[in-house]
């Protein structure tokens, strides 16, 4: 049945399947996945985190931490896109001290009736010369089975799959029974926007984003947590372990989404900072934008360009996923970003929220 859709993984999901190709530009010239792909010494001490003395609860039940603005420098010399490294300041601003989590989600969905994209009907109008039988709702899960002879098309490990929404996953019979603490997924931008809206919230900006990562503490080191993967053997993040895309040795224990909160969170006090979820961010997609972005407060450019495909509107998604890897994306790593097609959800991107300090 999954293959019944491969058709129309190219026509409604392109931009899902062509992001992935410019990671593969940025690769090393042996295609090795080099220090410019898509893309922790000692764990930052924990034992008095700088949120702690301010925190509230928000109308979705989150908690959500304040976080003190002040500057920090913005970027990586890792990721041509994350460059230059610039000096921004931004103002305080709460944050919820993990992604939105199935059962968050579920409350808006009961409050207000919300239909997510991934839950909508296709209107044949919006794709001339397809088979409307094609044309059901769902929404694009990546394949564990894959078998792929190298890195270069997506599309051998992602399907669009009938019925896959977040409240079905993995498609229809599926479930969230039992994973209600895990990060919603399945999430376009509109529906991020939408459920913020609800919540008296909103999504937070890239240089919100970066700035909360970075605990106040991160440098330049390769992780928002240090500079080993490991730190005394432990891994920090839900990312992807083995051979990408169907070995995955599950060594941090999760071969899918783990709960909110299953790793160490850093000195503000926030979860998951890299890996688990893709987070969007409300900022416009743009590869230059560093070059001319302000110090005060940026809030992205204007509108959205993507050299890889000029003709879809992106967002910038922040942290990675539990399908990054260093044999393939490593954008995961601090000051990484992410982009993807507005409408284009995946069952490896939600978010969370921040709200204005008042």
């Amino acid at each position: 049945m999954l293959k019944k859709f491969f058709s129309l993984l190219s026509i409604f999901f392109l931009p899902i399947f062509l992001y992935p190709f410019s990671i593969i530009f940025f690769q090393d010239k042996k295609g090795n996945g080099g220090s410019d792909t898509c893309v922790m010494t000692a764990i930052p001490s924990r034992t008095s985190f700088k949120g702690k003395e301010g925190t509230k609860e928000g109308k979705d039940g989150a908690k959500m931490i304040l976080i003190e603005g002040g500057e920090y420098t913005m970027g990586s010399a890792h990721f041509p896109d994350a460059q230059p490294l610039h000096e921004v300041e931004v103002h305080s601003f709460w944050m919820d001290e993990h992604a939105v989590t199935n059962a968050q989600f579920a409350q808006f969905v009961a409050e207000t009736g919300y239909k997510t994209v991934a839950e909508r009907p296709l209107d044949p109008a919006d794709f001339p010369g397809v088979d409307p039988s094609f044309l059901v709702e769902g929404s694009a899960v990546f394949q564990h089975d894959a078998e792929a002879q190298n890195l270069q098309n997506p599309l051998d490990w992602w399907d669009y799959v009938e019925g896959a929404s977040w409240k079905h996953p993995f498609g229809e019979g599926s479930d969230i029974k039992g994973k209600e603490d895990h990060p919603v997924v399945h999430i376009a931008y509109e529906d991020a926007e939408a459920y913020a809206k609800w919540a008296g919230k909103r999504l937070p900006t890239e240089a919100e984003w970066e700035y909360a990562a970075k605990g106040g503490e991160h440098i330049d080191e390769m992780y928002y947590w240090g500079d080993e993967l490991k730190p005394e053997g432990k891994w920090e993040a839900n990312i992807f372990q083995g051979s990408f895309p169907g070995g995955n040795t599950e060594e941090d224990g999760f071969l899918n989404t783990a709960p909110v909160k299953s790793f160490s969170p850093n000195a503000y006090g926030l979860y998951d900072m890299e890996g688990n979820v893709w987070e969007w961010c409300s900022d416009y997609y743009t590869p230059d934008y560093y070059a001319h972005s302000p110090k005060k407060n940026p809030q992205g450019p204007e509108r959205s360009h993507d050299p890889m495909e000029p003709g879809a509107i992106k967002k910038v998604q922040r942290g990675g996923s539990f399908l990054c890897s260093d044999e393939y994306c490593e954008r995961y790593k601090a000051g990484g970003r992410g982009k993807a097609e507005i409408n284009s959800p995946t069952n490896n991107a939600g978010f969370r929220c921040v709200k204005d300090v008042e």
